[in-house]
C-alpha cells in the first residue's frame, strides 16, 4: 500500500480528483449478486491492468450474498459468529458486513492522474456518500479518526449515532481498488455477528431504517450524478468489461 502524502486541506484547492484529460470512468452495474472472492479476483485484475495502461478507470456497483470480510485491523475478538462465511479482503479496517440490500461500489481509479493524494481520496468518498444521503434528506457526517459516514441518533439516545456508509481502500502502484459500502436496505440483524470497524459503543443503520424507502436503481442514479461532482465523467459499461483488458484508445 502507497504512503498517505499531502493533508487532506490539500483537496479544497481545485477540482484535485478530477482527471485532467477529462477521459470518463466506465461505470459498471452488476445485476445479481456476486461472491465475494470472485469480486476481489477481478478488482485485482483490473487495477493491475489500469497500472500497465491496458485498462480503464471503473466503477463497479455490486451486491454481495450475506458475508463478513477482515481487515488488515482485525481482531479475532471482533467476529462474534460464524453464521456467515469470512473472507480476508486485503484492504485497510476491521470487520464488516456485506449483503443484500447494500450498495457496494468498488473504485478501480488511477491516482497518477488524480492528485497522487490518498487522504484526498478518502475524503473525496466521503464527500461521494454525504452528498448521496443529502438527496434522499439523510445528514451523513465525518467523524475524526473514524473513516466512513455517520447519522446522528438523538432518538437513541444523547451522542448516539450510527454508521450508513463504511469506506476501505487499498492502493497498489496508484491504483485504487475496493471503495464503499452503503447501507440502502439490507438485514441490519446480519451486524450482529461482527463488531463493526472495531466500534462497539455505536450502532449502524440505513436508508430504510432511517425512514427513507428507495430503490437500488433510485441510489444508484444519485451516486453516478455525485461522484461526477468528485470526481468527473463516467460512461455506462457492460458488466462483461470488468474482465476484459480493454486497451485504451
Amino acid at each position: 500500500m502507497e504512503a498517505l502524502t499531502a493533508t487532506a486541506e490539500a483537496c479544497e484547492i481545485g477540482n484535485k480528483l478530477a482527471r485532467p484529460d477529462g477521459r470518463p470512468v466506465q461505470w459498471i452495474i452488476s445485476p445479481e449478486p456476486v461472491p465475494y472472492p470472485l469480486a476481489l479476483e477481478t478488482m485485482r485484475a483490473r487495477a493491475a491492468a489500469i497500472a500497465a495502461g491496458e485498462a480503464e478507470e471503473a466503477i463497479w456497483l455490486l451486491e454481495h450474498p450475506p458475508l463478513y470480510t477482515a481487515g488488515t485491523s482485525a481482531r479475532s475478538e471482533d467476529l462474534l459468529s460464524d453464521r456467515f462465511p469470512v473472507y480476508d479482503a486485503g484492504r485497510g479496517g476491521q470487520y464488516t458486513y456485506h449483503g443484500p440490500g447494500q450498495r457496494v461500489a468498488y473504485v478501480m481509479l488511477d491516482l497518477t492522474q488524480r492528485g497522487r493524494d490518498i487522504r484526498c481520496l478518502v475524503k473525496g468518498l466521503e464527500s461521494w456518500v454525504i452528498d448521496t444521503l443529502a438527496a434522499h434528506n439523510i445528514t451523513g457526517e465525518r467523524r475524526k479518526g473514524r473513516i466512513g459516514v455517520w447519522v446522528q441518533r438523538p432518538d437513541k439516545g444523547a451522542f448516539k449515532e450510527d454508521k450508513i456508509a463504511a469506506i476501505g481502500v487499498r492502493v497498489s502502484k496508484w491504483v485504487t481498488f475496493h471503495g464503499i459500502s452503503l447501507n440502502v436496505m439490507p438485514d441490519l440483524a446480519h451486524y450482529d455477528g461482527i463488531v463493526p470497524c472495531g466500534i462497539s459503543d455505536q450502532g449502524v443503520t440505513s436508508f430504510e431504517d432511517l425512514g427513507q424507502l428507495v430503490s437500488m436503481p433510485e441510489v444508484d442514479s444519485v451516486l453516478r450524478a455525485a461522484f461526477e461532482k468528485q470526481f468527473g465523467p463516467t460512461r455506462a459499461a457492460a458488466e462483461e468489461s470488468l474482465v476484459a483488458r480493454t486497451v485504451m484508445a
